[in-house]
């Protein structure tokens, strides 16, 4: 695990060099309009410069960008092995793997000229696969107590639901990127939960799984609020 934090330092570490070197640097392969990101536009720019060794890898061996979007299911899956039996630490970083997955799918399909209607379907689709995948390990997890139990699934429920407003609203005819708790910032809290859970609730003297229990409880919340503003928002402008 030592690694594994070094790996993280190094690439937080990477930020200032971003700054001065690459932040004015034009980016052929982003979408206009992405929608909101609660940690703004310079780290969701710095994670694409930070990333673009293994997208220009990726490009130069021919991966397929149905390659990532089956690796992220699986590494949503694995993780929610690794919650359901005991190794959160590990979920964690099976969590965030997965994300970096589903940006590079994106990415690579973009510089290689395949996106498509077909891919944009599998995509959003199989996100959601492994999203369920890591819940129903959280679940197993916190399956002792009702109450965090009902968390758990209210923060799938309210994740399902956030994408499920988009997808219909865009059916009808109207983006809706609006919202705080979108994909990537709940990848970021139950990815970094579960990667730090285990040294704040040793340090701190709490049960195991409290940090990312409470974590959790921040994504149900605003999944849920999400969810319910998407709906709101994309009623009225059909009116």
């Amino acid at each position: 695990m030592a690694v594994l934090f070094g790996i993280l330092a190094l690439a937080f570490g990477t930020m200032p060099i971003y700054a001065v070197v690459a932040r004015t640097r034009s980016d052929a392969h982003e979408i206009a309009d992405r929608g909101g990101f609660v940690l703004g536009g310079f780290v969701r720019s710095w994670f694409y410069w930070f990333i673009w060794p293994i997208e220009r890898v990726s490009l130069l061996l021919g991966l397929s960008p149905t390659a990532y979007n089956i690796t992220g299911v699986l590494c949503g899956c694995t993780a929610g092995i690794c919650f359901a039996t005991g190794r959160v630490n590990l979920g964690g970083w099976f969590v965030l793997l997965g994300g970096a997955a589903d940006v590079l799918d994106g990415r690579i399909a973009r510089a290689r000229g395949l996106a498509n209607e077909t891919g944009a379907f599998l995509d959003s689709t199989l996100d959601r696969f492994a999203e369920v995948g890591a819940f129903v390990g959280l679940a197993v997890m916190y399956m002792e107590s009702a109450s965090q139990l009902a968390v758990v699934v209210t923060a799938l429920g309210g994740s399902l639901l956030v994408s499920y407003a988009r997808a219909r609203g865009e059916s009808l005819g109207v983006v809706a990127k609006v919202g705080v708790m979108q994909r990537a910032e709940r990848l970021l809290l139950v990815g970094f939960g579960g990667i730090f859970d285990p040294a704040v609730t040793a340090w701190q003297g709490w049960t195991p799984g409290t940090l990312l229990f409470w974590l959790l409880a921040l994504v149900a919340a605003g999944t849920v609020a999400t969810a319910l503003y998407r709906t709101v928002w994309i009623a009225q402008r059909l009116d």
